[in-house]
């Protein structure tokens, strides 16, 4: 709701500039989101009841947002890269009642229709079959702030091994501390904020949106990654803040160094990062360049300790993710949930923030995760002598290509419905720019010989069923694949022999 005090304060400075070039003043993005409020409100919704926004990096998405925020909504943001199925199961398990939808996303308006507690539609940028227009409808209403605002939330989409998403449900709305945009170098007279990054993500969400929108200073939304235009960008209109995730950081530091001469990035100020581990030589690189002016952070949208590290700490603590927070405790168990000493990896586990959450509608999967009022999200790693977390690894049952999380159950699960395929097991392995890229090790049935051909039917399958990131990159043949006694396969050991080969190189 800060917004609107923006709106008040300046309302004729452009709060968001979108891929195209168009600019939206604070006072016309406050405004939409008061009509949408009223919307809502006038179809039948409550504090709490679901709203899905199926958009890419634009203004409305950002309206969207706000409405919620104001309105007491719960906002699910949903990545349109999944196939329609996928969307439209979010849609369900979210119970959405209202859904915002950008035309140009093909799959959006399909999923919708299979979503029954969707009644309220609304196509952004165009027109969608069984859809009213977003612009004719809200223009229709009252665009002043409303006298009874309630602070809305958002409820974030995760997956575990079952391979279908889950909701991470946070019953109490998360509140922006004013000072840390005093703290983050945020000046309303000469701050720029950049969005490079897909919206539907958690960390562009709070480190991109809501930080400029908070910090009262403008948003440039970028709608797709080039990398030297994201430079250009960043140089030409004076970026002062962004997010980025390690594969960015990768991608800019490859451009040719002449490339890099032309585009002075001395007004940069603030560069937070995560989602993905950051090799200590890229970041090194990076603050050679830029400046000691990143911040790393490890955290979840299930809450709990959340880390952050600066350059300076980095420096003296190389591939640290930061200190032990005083607030939450941290524990690092073995697998028979002991404690284990400053310097002995294990599994981390998080106190549970106040208020908890829950993964919506799956106490199965909210109870697993779970040691007393400590979580985990299956990540390894261990504390030094001084506090410093340091990460090691993580559940060997995801794949982070790029900073984006694969759930290789998911990738099995169309793999097995190629008439060959007896057995599949997805895993991770080195890539030099992406981190992880897609490989599926597969088991043939009997009479069934492992040749180029049979490969590329079995990628061609998975390209026709699942989106383009979750695609294995490569197939590779055994004759068994490691199972547990309870039947599970052993991930960890498929996975194994790709890292050790890897390690030697290296």
């Amino acid at each position: 709701m800060t917004l609107a005090v923006w709106a008040d304060v300046q309302p004729a400075k452009v709060a968001v500039i979108d891929p195209s070039g168009k600019e939206h003043t604070f006072a016309k993005i406050n405004a939409r989101a008061n009509q949408i409020v009223r919307l809502l409100r006038s179809r039948g919704l409550k504090p709490g009841d679901s709203v899905a926004l199926i958009c890419s990096n634009r203004a409305e998405g950002v309206e969207v947002l706000a409405a919620t925020l104001r309105g007491g909504f719960r906002l699910t943001p949903v990545n349109w890269h999944l196939t329609e199925d996928e969307i439209a199961y979010i849609l369900r398990d979210c119970e959405a009642r209202a859904v915002f939808a950008e035309a140009r996303i093909e799959t959006g308006g399909p999923a919708t229709m299979q979503a029954p507690d969707a009644s309220i539609r609304l196509a952004i940028g165009g027109s969608i079959e069984g859809f009213e227009s977003y612009e004719h409808v809200l223009d229709r209403e009252d665009a002043s702030d409303i006298d009874d605002p309630v602070l809305g939330n958002s409820m974030m989409y995760t997956s575990g091994t079952t391979g279908r998403p889950k909701g991470v449900y946070r019953p109490n709305p998360t509140v922006s501390n004013p000072t840390i945009y005093a703290e983050r170098g945020y000046d309303r007279d000469s701050s720029i904020q950049l969005c490079a990054g897909p919206a539907y993500h958690a960390a562009p969400l709070a480190f991109d949106i809501r930080a400029a929108m908070g910090a009262g200073v403008p948003l440039i939304f970028v709608d797709k990654w080039n990398t030297e235009e994201i430079l250009r960008i960043i140089s030409e209109k004076k970026v002062t803040h962004m997010h980025l995730v390690p594969i960015m950081f990768q991608r800019l530091l490859a451009l040719p160094d002449d490339v890099k001469a032309r585009y002075p990035v001395d007004h940069v100020r603030y560069i937070v990062h995560g989602a993905a581990p950051c090799p200590p030589e890229v970041k090194f690189a990076m603050i050679d360049w830029f400046g000691p002016i990143l911040s790393e952070y490890y955290a979840g949208s299930e809450g709990g300790a959340g880390f952050t590290i600066n350059s300076e700490e980095w420096l003296r603590k190389p591939g640290s993710v930061g200190k032990r927070p005083a607030v939450l405790g941290v524990r690092i168990l073995d697998e028979s949930l002991q404690d284990l000493p400053d310097g002995t990896a294990g599994t981390i586990y998080m106190e549970i923030s106040p208020g908890g959450f829950s993964y919506y509608k799956d106490e199965a999967k909210t109870q697993s995760s779970r040691v007393g009022n400590y979580f985990t999200m299956g990540d390894i790693g261990y504390f030094d002598e001084d506090g410093y977390l340091f990460l090691t690894g993580r559940s060997a049952e995801t794949i982070i290509s790029g900073g984006v999380n694969i759930y290789p159950q998911e990738v099995d699960n169309v793999l097995v419905q190629h008439e060959a395929v007896a057995d599949s097991a997805t895993v991770g392995v080195p890539h030099s720019e992406w981190g992880e890229e897609v490989k599926a090790v597969i088991v043939l049935k009997q009479g069934f010989t492992a040749n180029p051909t049979i490969a590329e039917e079995i990628l061609t399958l998975a390209r026709e069923r699942l989106p383009k990131f979750k695609v294995p990159r490569s197939v590779d043949f055994v004759d068994s694949l490691p199972r547990s006694a309870a039947g599970k396969i052993q991930r960890g050991k498929v996975r194994a022999k790709y890292w050790q080969r890897h390690s030697r190189q290296i």
